[in-house]
Order: structure tokens, then sequence, then C-alpha cells
């Protein structure tokens, strides 16, 4: 068992170190290259060359090259069809969201249910679109789980044990232990377990549990899924306890004060993205089969949510502790 909590340790050191050696090796070719050869000159995208980039923040849900490799392709598609230059960004944390649309470092952002609804109450951001994955699902939900072995089933059994929790602004990760919590008559967490904390990331908070860092542990469903696709370890030594009701996929969502005509070429270029070939291969990359119109009312089971847990989203303040 020691060797495998120290695998499992590593894994997530390992991924760290290649993502800065992956950097470091991006910007080495890249300073040869200038030294060597000019580079060849691409053929510009109509309307893009001159113009203000537009920049998109990602929720850090999962690891770095997870998260790239399912973007990047869809910043070229939205930049050839927008003609506006588009930037996504992986924020490093989830309270920078409403921070960076105050400052203006980003111009919209994929944004989970709880986050969504913090910077629409905020700051009027408004929602264009969502995706719908491959198995024809636009929403997703919290987990609570536990290592098999634990013993551990009912909100008695965790009394006195660790609980990890993915990110303060997230529906599975904060949103679904809080609900949890008061359902069951716990209303001061804190004190009812030996420790509390955020990993940061929903790949973190059940990497923590499956390596014993943590007793119980709370994160969303799609990650957990795409997780245990790659890791059976995860359905061969997990178990699931609870569950949040079903609250809309990541969408995009932009500042209120975005040039509508921006707006509405986003939008229309995610809406019909399934309908030419370009368009279905990279959704394909991205695990989607296409994106839907969302508006605010798909988000009121977050607002009901918010409500059970004891939280007025108008207020609300992540200060991750």
């Amino acid at each position: 068992m020691k060797r495998i909590a120290t695998f499992l340790d590593s894994r997530r050191l390992i991924r760290r170190i290649l993502t800065i050696l992956f950097l470091i090796s991006v910007l080495l070719i890249a300073c040869a290259k200038t030294e060597t050869e000019l580079p060849k000159k691409k053929k510009p995208i109509v309307g893009v060359e001159g113009q203000k980039q537009f920049y998109i923040g990602i929720v850090p849900e999962e690891q770095l090259f997870t998260q790239l490799e399912r973007y990047e392709p869809l910043a070229d598609y939205l930049t050839m069809k927008v003609g506006r230059k588009i930037t996504f960004t992986i924020l490093p944390r989830y309270r920078r969201v409403i921070d960076d649309f105050v400052s203006k470092k980003i111009d919209g952002a994929f944004l989970g249910s709880f986050i969504y609804a913090l910077a629409h109450t905020k700051l009027g951001v408004e929602v264009l679109a969502r995706p719908v994955n491959l198995a024809g699902i636009s929403t997703y939900h919290g987990l609570i789980f536990v290592r098999k072995d634990s013993g551990i089933r009912t909100i008695k059994d965790m009394k006195g044990k660790t609980f990890v929790m993915a990110a303060k602004s997230t529906t599975a990760g904060y949103l679904l232990p809080l609900q949890f919590f008061r359902k069951n008559g716990i209303t001061n967490y804190k004190a009812y377990f030996k420790e509390t904390y955020f990993a940061g990331t929903h790949e973190d908070a059940i990497l923590d549990v499956l390596n014993r860092k943590a007793d119980i542990g709370a994160a969303k469903n799609t990650v957990f899924e795409r997780f245990a696709a790659e890791d059976s370890r995860l359905t061969n030594e997990l178990t699931l306890i609870a569950r949040s009701p079903d609250v809309p996929e990541n969408g995009l969502a932009v500042r209120k004060d975005l040039e509508q005509s921006i707006k509405a070429k986003l939008k229309e270029a995610l809406l019909n993205m399934h309908n030419d070939a370009d368009g279905r291969n990279v959704l394909k990359q991205f695990g989607a089969q296409k994106f839907i119109d969302t508006t605010d009312r798909d988000y009121d089971p977050v607002f009901s949510l918010a409500k059970e847990a004891g939280i007025d989203v108008a207020t609300f303040r992540d200060t991750d502790n």
C-alpha cells in the first residue's frame, strides 16, 4: 500500500515538473528558431490582424496538459469564425475569475455553474452556450466519495475524519458538501471534522482520497469519470456516497459590456459548430457533440443549492478558508 501511495504522490509532482519542462522547451525552441531562421509567415485570418486579442479564461478543473488538449483547437476554430484572435488562459485559482473580469484581463470564461452564478450576480456576466458531451448530456453534478476500505458510509462515520474539497467557488467541490452537512445537522463542519481543506482542482481532490491523504472528498462527476476511464483504481477503490442535483456544464460567459457583434459571432460559431466538418473535428477533440443555447434560467438549481447550503450568492466571497 505504501508503494501505491508513493506512486500516486509522485504522479502529481511528475505532472507539474513536466509542465514546467514543457514550457521551458517551448521557449528554448522559440529562441533557437530566431537565431537560425526567420519563421515562415502564416496566411493571416481575415479580420484578425490589427484587432485586439480576445481573452477567455478557463477554470482549473484538471491538470494543465489535459485542459490545453481540450481547449486549444477550440481557440483556433473560434478565431477563424469570429475574426478576432482568441486566446485561452488557464486561471490559477477559481477566485481569480471575478477579479479578472473586473480588471478586464479576461473578456470571457468557461465557467462552472456556481462561479457563473457569482459572476452573473455581482458583475452581470452573460452566458452564451454550453457543450453537450459525447453521451448527449449537457449537465454535471457533484460527488462525495470515500475509499471502499475506509468503513465510511454515513455522516456519523465521518466525524473526526479529513475532508478534501476542490475549491470554494465550485458547485461540486463546495456547495454540495455544505448542503450535505446542513442536511445532516452539521452546522459547524470545521469542528466536526479533524481537518477540511481545498485541493485546488477536482482531480487533486480525487487523488488525495485515492492516495489516503484525505478520508472523504468532493468533486465533479465529469472529472471523476474522465479520470476513471484512464485509471481503473478509481472505480475499484472508491465508492460514492452522495451527489448534488444536475447543473449546467461549463458554459462560455462574457463581459456584460462586450461588443454586441462579438457576442453574436461567438454564440453563432458555437451553436453551429456541429454543422461543418472543421467544427465537428474540434468538437470531437473537445469531447462534445455540439454546443447548445444557455440562459440564466438554467442556473436556477445552483441558486437553490446555494440557499440550502446557507450561502447568499450576492455577498459570498472566496477566501479559501
